[in-house]
This record gives C-alpha cells, sequence and structure tokens, in this order.
C-alpha cells in the first residue's frame, strides 16, 4: 500500500503544484464560464471556493476543470424517475474520469401518474425553474437527467433557452408487465383493463392483481406512450447518445451509458458545443418522421413545437402531415400494436428505425449528435435483431401516412390531431351527431348510465379541457366508452377535444382542436345533436352546421373561474394555443448564457 502524500506547506495553503493558487490557474488557463465564480479572486472567490469545500472537495477542483452540472429530476412523487440518483451516480463516474467537476442539483419533477389537475400545467415552470437554475449557477454545461412524460421536453427547452454545452440521459422503460401468462404495458392496458371490469369480463380482484403485475420494475411506461417517444424523439433530434433511449432501466448498460454521457458532456464543453449546433431545422425533421415510424405519442407535436420555439427554428404544425405522408409506421408497439419497449430494445431500438428511414431517403444522416458523429454514422450500420418488432420499410407495420395527422376545417380552423394507428379503420371517415359535455367530470359522472342517449354513431365532444380552459391541457382526450355500448360490443367511438392523450391510450380520438373553446374556438359553439363530419383521409374535421346558424349562437363560457393568484394565473395569461406548443408567450427564444452580477 502506498503510503499517504504528506501534506506539504504549498498544499495546505490551497495551491498548485506550480506554485499558482487554482483560482490564478483557472483564470490563466481557460475562459470557461465557471471561472466568474471559482477563478475570482477577493472575498467572492473566497466565498464560492470556501462554501463548495464543505462538502469535502479539495483546492484542486477549482484549477480550471469544466464544471458539469447535472439536473436531476429524481422525486419519490414521480415513480418513473425515482431511480435517478442512481442514474447521476453513474453520470458522475464520467465527469470525473474525463477531468470534469460534476455537480448535481435538482429541478421540479413531473410525475404523470400522481400530479393533479395535470403534468402539462406545470412543463413550463419546470422549464423555466431548470433554465433559470442552470443560468445562475458556476456551470460550464449540463446533463440532462428525465424520464417521465414532461420532465424530458421541459429539461430539453430550459437547455435551449440557456444554450450552453447539454446533452440528456433519460431513466430508461420498465421492464415488460407480466400478468395470467401474458404481457401488459403500462398505460395502455390501464385503459383496456380497465374498460374490462366496466363491461363486466373481469372482476375487480383481478384489476387489483395485475396492478402489481404491471409496473414491476424501475423505469418509466413500457409502453411506446410519451414518455418512451420523447426519449425517442431526444435520440432522434441528436440530444442524447445514439442507441441509449430504449435500454431498459434496469438494465446495467443503462449506467454504463450514463457514464460514458458524463465524459461526453466534458468533452462537449471542450469543444463548445451548444443545443444550437444541434437542434436545427433537419433534426427536428428526423424526430418528426422518427415519431412516426415508431407510432408515437400525439404530445410530441406540442413538445417539439415548444423546442422549436425556444431554440429559433420555424416549424409549424402541418409540418407533422406534410413531412409524414411517405413515412410508414415500422415499429409494433403498443398502443399502436403488440410488443413493448424491452423487446424494442432486443430488436434494435431507435437505430434501427432511422436506418430504415435513411434507406427510404426520409432523414437528414449529416445532422450532429451529442455523441460526435453524425445520424448517419450512428445508424448506418445499425442491425435488426427481430423483424416482428421493428420492420423492414418495403414490409411495414402499417402503411405510410399512418402515424398522427393534421386535421383542418370549421370545427378546428387552427389544427387538431389524430393517431391513425391508434384510431379505427371504420370511424377514419365518420358522420354523427354530437354528444356534447362542458367539463370531462360531467361525462364520466353518467358514461355507465344505461339511459345515455347514444349509440354508436354518436360522436363523444369534451370541451374546456385545453391549455386555459382545464386550465394545463390534461390527458383527458380518450374518455371512456360509455358503458351501454361496450355492453353491445362497442368497444370506440369517435371523440374530440381541445385536451390531449396519454401517449399510452388508443382509439378514434381527436386531439389538441385550436383554438380551444375556452378562447372562444368552434367547439365552444357546438351542441348536442349537431352534425359533425370527419374524414381522415382528407384532413377535415366540420361542424355541419349553417353559418348564420353558428353566428346567432351564444359560445358555451369557459367552465372554470380565471385563477387569481399563483403559477395557474400566471400561466392561463401568457399560455399559447396547442398549435403553437402550448409555451407561454413570454418565454419564446433563448436568454443565453450570460454570468449574471454578483451576489455578495
Amino acid at each position: 500500500m502506498t503510503a499517504p502524500e504528506k501534506a506539504t506547506p504549498e498544499k495546505a495553503a490551497g495551491t498548485t503544484s506550480a506554485g499558482a493558487t487554482p483560482a490564478e490557474h483557472a483564470a490563466g488557463a481557460t475562459g470557461r464560464r465557471s471561472g466568474a465564480w471559482f477563478a475570482a479572486e477577493g472575498r467572492n472567490g473566497f466565498i464560492h471556493r470556501s462554501w463548495m469545500r464543505n462538502q469535502g472537495f479539495g483546492p484542486e477542483v477549482f484549477d480550471g476543470r469544466p464544471v458539469i452540472g447535472i439536473a436531476s429530476s429524481w422525486s419519490e412523487l414521480t415513480p418513473c424517475n425515482a431511480h435517478l440518483r442512481d442514474v447521476a451516480d453513474a453520470v458522475k463516474r464520467g465527469v470525473w474520469e474525463a477531468g470534469g467537476l460534476p455537480l448535481e442539483f435538482p429541478v421540479m419533477s413531473l410525475g404523470e401518474t400522481l400530479m393533479r389537475p395535470t403534468t402539462m400545467l406545470f412543463r413550463n415552470l419546470m422549464a423555466m425553474e431548470a433554465e433559470e437554475t442552470i443560468r445562475a449557477n458556476p456551470l460550464d454545461g449540463v446533463v440532462l437527467l428525465s424520464g417521465c412524460d414532461k420532465t424530458t421536453p421541459a429539461l430539453l427547452m430550459a437547455a435551449a433557452s440557456v444554450d450552453l454545452p447539454a446533452l440528456m440521459v433519460t431513466g430508461g422503460p420498465m421492464l415488460n408487465g407480466k400478468f395470467q401468462g401474458r404481457e401488459l404495458g403500462s398505460g395502455t392496458d390501464v385503459w383496456r383493463l380497465s374498460e374490462e371490469v366496466r363491461a363486466g369480463r373481469m372482476t375487480p380482484a383481478e384489476l387489483s392483481e395485475a396492478e402489481g403485475c404491471m409496473s414491476r420494475s424501475r423505469g418509466h411506461c413500457m409502453t411506446m406512450g410519451t414518455a418512451s417517444t420523447m426519449a425517442c424523439v431526444a435520440e432522434a433530434l441528436g440530444m442524447q447518445l445514439p442507441g441509449s433511449a430504449a435500454i431498459p432501466a434496469v438494465d446495467a448498460r443503462r449506467f454504463a451509458l450514463a457514464q460514458a454521457a458524463g465524459r461526453r458532456a466534458v468533452a462537449l464543453v471542450e469543444e463548445d458545443v451548444r443545443p444550437s449546433a444541434v437542434l436545427t431545422r433537419e433534426a427536428f425533421e428526423n424526430a418528426i418522421r422518427a415519431n412516426a415510424a415508431l407510432g408515437g405519442s400525439t404530445n410530441a407535436v406540442v413538445h417539439l413545437l415548444a423546442l422549436a420555439g425556444r431554440v429559433g427554428v420555424p416549424l409549424d404544425l402541418d409540418d407533422f402531415d406534410r413531412l409524414t405522408t411517405e413515412v410508414p409506421v415500422l415499429v409494433d408497439l403498443m398502443p399502436s400494436g403488440r410488443f413493448l419497449m424491452e423487446d424494442f430494445f432486443y430488436a434494435g431500438g431507435l437505430p434501427a428505425v432511422l436506418r430504415e428511414l435513411g434507406a427510404l431517403g426520409l432523414l437528414h444522416g449529416d445532422a450532429p449528435t451529442v455523441g460526435g458523429v453524425t445520424v448517419r454514422e450512428a445508424t448506418g450500420e445499425a442491425p435488426c435483431w427481430n423483424r416482428e418488432v421493428i420492420r423492414a420499410a418495403d414490409e411495414p407495420f402499417r402503411p405510410a401516412g399512418e402515424g398522427t395527422v393534421v386535421l383542418r376545417g370549421s370545427l378546428c380552423p387552427d389544427g387538431a390531431v389524430l393517431k391513425i394507428s391508434a384510431a379505427s379503420p371504420h370511424l377514419l371517415r365518420h358522420r354523427g351527431r354530437a354528444l356534447v359535455f362542458d367539463r370531462i367530470e360531467d361525462y364520466t359522472a353518467v358514461a355507465d348510465d344505461p339511459d345515455l342517449p347514444v349509440d354508436a354513431d354518436t360522436v363523444l365532444v369534451i370541451r374546456n379541457a385545453g391549455p386555459r380552459g382545464y386550465p394545463g391541457f390534461p390527458e383527458v382526450g380518450n374518455p371512456p366508452v360509455p358503458k351501454v355500448l361496450l355492453e353491445a360490443g362497442v368497444e370506440d367511438i369517435v371523440r374530440i377535444s381541445d385536451a390531449r392523450m396519454s401517449g399510452t391510450g388508443y382509439g378514434t380520438c381527436v386531439l389538441h382542436v385550436a383554438p380551444e373553446a375556452a378562447v372562444g374556438g368552434p367547439l365552444a359553439l357546438v351542441r348536442t345533436g349537431d352534425w359533425i363530419e370527419l374524414d381522415a383521409a382528407a384532413r377535415r374535421l366540420d361542424l355541419d352546421v349553417p353559418a348564420e346558424e353558428l353566428a346567432a349562437r351564444t359560445p358555451a363560457p369557459p367552465s372554470e373561474p380565471k385563477p387569481e393568484r399563483g403559477w395557474a394565473r400566471l400561466y392561463t395569461e401568457h399560455v399559447m394555443q396547442a398549435d403553437r406548443g402550448a409555451d407561454l408567450d413570454f418565454l419564446v427564444g433563448r436568454s443565453g448564457d450570460a454570468v449574471p452580477r454578483h451576489s455578495h
């Protein structure tokens, strides 16, 4: 065993081997942003270094090395992210290994399963909090740790606004659920099993047993819900290391990847690679097409629009339809298909999908990634190990154009979205009479009423559930089918709302109707008994009521009072509509990484 090094007077005084203090060394050797804190002289430098040393850091960590923040959305209130402390430890190993100084810090955590009224109310708050935290501290780069649905876009939005070197590490999906000899998918089977109970085909005791069988490991939803979708979108954008999105949360390779991300974060600082260099128009087009090939969540539309607004890339709602008309659905995953994320990873994950898109000429191969390679270099030789899960481009799971489409028409002049791959084919062209509810609670209170006036042609309309109306844009756009129809064997009807839908959901659900009812959109004029016509192939959604009659109608008033205080008030006063990404109007664009004024 080597004897402990003897403390020399120079080392005891906190000098480097060259005789200069760490602050002098940092100031002279680098122009790092963190040097404004740790290389400062006098009282401020003393404060910044001294208090950091109460954590056991020696003076050598202030020698000008890159300081890498680890933004962790860990929380026991966010089950999907409850393992991120372990992921952060792996990132730290990589940062130390590459000669950086890792400093972990908490950011707001948003958990779909517990938070009310909806995590979407808080996505922009999390993005704003993370942005301000990054800017206010002595950081040269940042690793973003996310998992549950809104934590990924919120942290990407924050990083884009600050534009310091950054990369993302998502926490990974849970292992496949197992119940009564078959596999369960998070979210998707929640909707299915609860409908089975309502229809009398499953007992409440069996549903209770399924609870522990579905969520049986750490990680986020293992269906192609919003969490898995946004993890893949982050990788397709180039903001995650290639091949990382689908690794299960409990797989040792997830932690090896996190350690590699820590090393790479240091390199990004040294190379001065910032999100603005990665998040180009080409990157967004890659992400939109990847989402279509995955059969991914409709929520990706809202999040990508908001992220593009932060980084200054021109992107509009129609791009999500125009760019995907030639993109087939290649992945057979719930909710559109059969398999789950564990199977997707073993089959080859996102690189295998991107390779197929590249073969079709539908990928910008020269787009950069935070891994230091282009998309083409990362995916050009990516293997596929299971063609049942990831189909070849010439034998797709679903034909081109059956991802998420954008509808226009008299009921949604600013657009609405419909996930074709999760809808019932016989309802994609449909005409029926509306049954209208001003609040989702008003519908759920009567959904099991045997006398509810519905039939298989009814169009269920739920309004006042948009960004301002709820407030917060909740995932109530796939309300349950009326029990009287379930008992008659009808499993799907057309549902229209200004709400969102969980990425794990399914059904013929028209979502994100804009403008929303609460701001006076046409949805506020619909009355029970009106004829509504959906034509997905023609990308139309129309309210078949004469214009003169609509002009004489008084819009239904918002169902909820306007918030009077706190975040909800700020949100409702400044939130933009769904077709603008539901970001706050004053957060569009970047604020940069300028070092703030002194605090003492």
